[in-house]
């Protein structure tokens, strides 16, 4: 990610600013990041996470979220992941700003994976309520999940292998093969 060339921004300058555009940009430490446009399969693996998802929480105290919405991690970051829930109940009651999401998923692309894997992770490991992180590769159709145990430590739980992507701490469960529909399988080796 490439941070915009203008001045370090505050959080509510930000804000402000954000409003007003056209396209999303993340905020971290005063720097504003444009997020590039997502592919074909990235939308799809996003749409298919965000019904599948909202299906198996109907009725629950959870609601799932996808793209547009923002997250903020502490008084120094913004981010927008690709889908995330949350049980929260002032997250629930926002419009625009969310900041205790129990699940964040991030479907990787060629550009954004070596962040979304480091530093990217790293902001949300600041989140006191995130209990699970999961990214998804469609062009791999790898799926691995990182769970906060109780004594904070982040295990990483390999899905890929598996017919299944889990976020078990809120109990759900979806068939890889309904992650990936749509999307053509990658060539044998």
């Amino acid at each position: 990610m490439n941070a915009l060339t203008q001045p370090k921004l505050s959080l509510e300058a930000y804000l402000a600013w954000e409003e007003d555009q056209p396209e999303r940009h993340e905020f971290h430490r005063g720097e504003v990041f444009a997020m590039v446009g997502g592919r074909r399969a990235h939308g799809r693996v996003v749409s298919n996470l965000n019904r599948r998802l909202s299906e198996a929480l109907d009725g629950s105290p959870c609601q799932v979220f996808a793209e547009t919405m923002k997250v903020q991690i502490a008084d120094d970051t913004v981010l927008y992941p690709d889908v995330f829930v949350t049980c929260d109940k002032a997250d629930l009651a926002t419009d625009r700003i969310f900041t205790a999401p129990t699940l964040v998923i991030e479907v990787l692309s060629p550009s954004t994976q070596g962040y979304d894997r480091s530093q990217k992770f790293a902001l949300y490991r600041r989140i006191p309520a995130l209990q699970e992180y999961i990214l998804v590769d469609p062009d791999t159709r790898r799926v691995e999940g990182f769970r906060r145990r109780a004594d904070g430590l982040w295990v990483l739980h390999d899905m890929s292998d598996g017919d299944t992507l889990e976020a078990a701490g809120l109990g759900l469960r979806v068939p890889l093969a309904e992650v990936f529909a749509g999307i053509e399988p990658p060539p044998e080796a």
